[in-house]
């Protein structure tokens, strides 16, 4: 009889321990909790300690961090007819649980679902160029409106970011060249520019030298010594009739000087 009564009572443990099991859960800070009686949602719960009535509650649930959701490669023709691969990442969070459960499946895959048609709805109107050097652009127009549809299942996309970009290889050839010729013009603009400057800065200059001839003779003796900075250069140094026209006159009158004081005095030397 004592044996009996020891096994009922282990039995009734044993329920009991499976029951308060049953009924407790326990909710992390980033969990919430949706609760079902009877099929009907009566309460989102949590975080911390949860009772539930056994057999007749069930709770389901939700995390609201942060999900990190890649996008696998799309193959998508472009607005001019470039065929590409693009891979893309989205960032997601659930901001409502309640309508994260009861208005949608399974939200994880539905935003997937909806973040690769938008992709390829998207980039399908742009221009090569513009996928390759408006990114920011493209991604917040991605994420507008993928927050926008799923903004009713209580999903919050926070960004969307294109990730990779995959470009035929004749069509990457072809955007070399052409980067190549637009850096051959721009050299030569440059160049065409410098030129033109360096012309303006010598007009002005000859209009500064060309009054005064010394100044001249000065540039051209300076000009000599860069040039012969270099030991193995040799130089011919043309004297400019200009330079010696000083010492000419000088000589010139000096000569005449003479003469006038021979003229002078001549005739006394013969009194």
């Amino acid at each position: 009889m004592l044996t009996a009564i020891l096994i009922v009572l282990a039995i009734m443990g044993a329920t009991a321990a499976a029951l308060a099991a049953a009924s407790v859960r326990v909710l992390r800070e980033y969990e919430r909790g949706v609760v079902f009686r009877l099929g009907r949602v009566i309460d989102d719960k949590g975080p911390g300690l949860v009772l539930l009535i056994p057999a007749i509650d069930r709770m389901v649930r939700v995390t609201l961090r942060t999900v990190t959701l890649t996008i696998p490669p799309q193959e998508i023709i472009t607005r001019d007819n470039v065929p590409v691969r693009v891979a893309a990442v989205a960032y997601f969070r659930v901001i409502d649980p309640r309508r994260s459960v009861l208005d949608v499946e399974d939200y994880m895959a539905a935003t997937l679902q909806i973040a690769q048609t938008t992709l390829r709805s998207v980039l399908g109107k742009a221009e090569l160029d513009a996928l390759l050097a408006e990114r920011e652009r493209l991604n917040e127009s991605l994420q507008q409106i993928i927050d926008e549809q799923t903004e009713p299942w209580g999903i919050k996309v926070t960004l969307v970011e294109i990730k990779d970009v995959e470009i035929p290889q004749q069509m990457q050839q072809a955007i070399a060249r052409q980067a190549e010729a637009e850096r051959n013009r721009r050299g030569k603009v440059i160049n065409a520019e410098g030129e033109f400057q360096a012309a303006d800065r010598l007009a002005q200059a000859a209009d500064v030298i060309s009054p005064n001839p010394v100044t001249i003779q000065l540039r051209y003796l300076q000009a000599l010594s860069d040039i012969s900075s270099n030991e193995a250069s040799t130089i011919v140094f043309p004297v400019p009739v200009d330079l010696l026209r000083p010492l000419i006159e000088r000589r010139d009158g000096d000569s005449d000087q003479a003469m006038n004081g021979e003229r002078i005095t001549s005739p006394h030397g013969r009194n």
